[in-house]
């Protein structure tokens, strides 16, 4: 178990943007060289409020994590029938993301290394017990905890559901739910399934891969983002030395819209790391879940690493036939190549996570801010309440939203 020190988020107006950020980057930057790598493991830094294309009213946030290792995975009872099948990893097939194409599909190269999906979806993963390092207003519970509370089940249609407390009033925290597959990996393809993420005011969810040694192994933000928001941020945090080539998504061959940075190390970014924002309003929070959710799929081979979106109804016949042909999709929503990044030196031996924390650095320090995609009101005014803390221990039916249900998650490995 590892304390940090947390870093101070620093309120940016559009008007002193540039004075801000400089303030801030420095501020970062002292606190992130003052720490010890093995005391800073899996710190993360997102800034989710600043666009390069769309000024906030707020402030833009830092926030980190780190991984947990305890606890382990069994079965989970259903509140339902679901059908699912074994695979030689002992654990379940998905039982598809989308209907199956007409035509056949190719064989493909990317063979399944782990999957997790129905009734033993949890098989597998860890639990994660300690306090939030984001200093959310959550506290992480065990599998029989979550299980017993009702926080996390295998639901009727056989999707895995991890929820977080309603409890009408808390003193303190709410319970929820952060877990990292035990498996790891190096480079590979991620494919992950779900019809619904934790959304609202408070929340702040996420799906991401994560290496030892912060940020010597490498972080990639798959899904993230946080209250109301609607278009998710994929980042990648690094050592020293990996930079984009550009800031063109034209020549960075993405859809999404690059956030600040070109260089992506932590320390000399203010642990901000490059942070790409979708372009798509159904890529997170109600805007996902309106459209029943869809794919995600995370790409880190020699070319780089990349994160694709696929709403449900455009989902490639490829990755419902388990044989992805990842050559034959469009534009990824974000691409992070190698031109200057070797995604074998700054990335190695990482695990998947799920996690929801409530309020902490970046959603509680956007509390009262607007002008991001989903967010022309603030929670403040939305809910009446001047700060996120207040609101979480108050209000727990406002939580009935904060859910994630996953079909399945299942990581390939290149055999050509």
């Amino acid at each position: 178990m590892y304390t940090f020190l947390p870093l101070i988020a620093l309120a940016l107006s559009p008007v002193s943007l540039v004075q801000g950020k400089s303030l801030m980057f420095t501020h970062a930057h002292k606190v992130a060289v003052k720490h010890s790598a093995g005391l800073a493991r899996d710190l993360r830094v997102a800034f989710g409020s600043i666009l390069a294309t769309q000024p906030s009213s707020s402030s833009s946030n830092l926030n980190f994590y780190c991984v947990g290792s305890d606890g382990e995975g069994v079965s989970m009872p259903s509140s339902g029938n679901s059908s699912s099948s074994p695979t030689t990893n002992g654990n379940a097939t998905s039982t598809g993301s989308a209907a199956p194409s007409s035509t056949s599909v190719p064989s493909s190269s990317w063979k399944v290394a782990n999957s997790y999906s129905g009734q033993t979806f949890f098989n597998g993963w860890s639990f994660y017990t300690s306090a939030d390092p984001t200093n959310g207003n959550v506290q992480y519970v065990d599998q029989t905890t979550a299980q017993s509370a009702g926080l996390i089940e295998i639901n009727s249609n056989g999707n895995a559901v991890m929820r977080v407390e309603t409890t009408p009033q808390v003193q303190t925290n709410r319970q929820s739910v952060r877990i990292t597959t035990q498996a790891t990996f190096d480079g590979g393809l991620v494919i992950m399934d779900a019809v619904h993420m934790p959304t609202g005011c408070g929340t702040w969810p996420a799906f991401w891969t994560n290496g030892p040694n912060w940020p010597a192994g490498g972080e990639i933000d798959i899904i993230e983002g946080v209250n109301n928001y609607t278009n998710n941020q994929a980042t990648i945090h690094t050592n020293p030395g990996c930079i984009l080539p550009s800031t063109s998504s034209t020549l960075l061959n993405m859809s999404g819209t690059l956030v600040a940075s070109t260089d992506c190390s932590a320390a000399q970014t203010g642990n901000q790391g490059c942070g790409v924002r979708s372009n798509s309003s159904v890529s997170f929070g109600s805007g996902f879940n309106g459209i029943g959710g869809g794919v995600y799929a995370m790409l880190w081979d020699n070319s780089g690493i990349s994160v694709y979106f696929f709403p449900r109804g455009s989902i490639p016949s490829d990755i419902s036939a388990r044989a992805p042909q990842p050559q034959n999709w469009p534009a990824p929503m974000a691409n992070f190549p190698s031109t200057d990044c070797n995604p074998y030196q700054y990335f190695n031996t990482h695990s998947a996570i799920f996690d929801t924390t409530l309020c902490g650095d970046w959603a509680g320090s956007a509390w009262s801010g607007t002008g991001v995609p989903g967010q022309s009101v603030s929670c403040a005014q939305q809910t009446g309440f001047s700060t996120c803390s207040a609101f979480v221990q108050a209000s727990g039916g406002s939580f009935s939203q904060a859910y994630w249900e996953v079909s399945s998650v299942t990581i390939y490995q290149n055999t050509s």
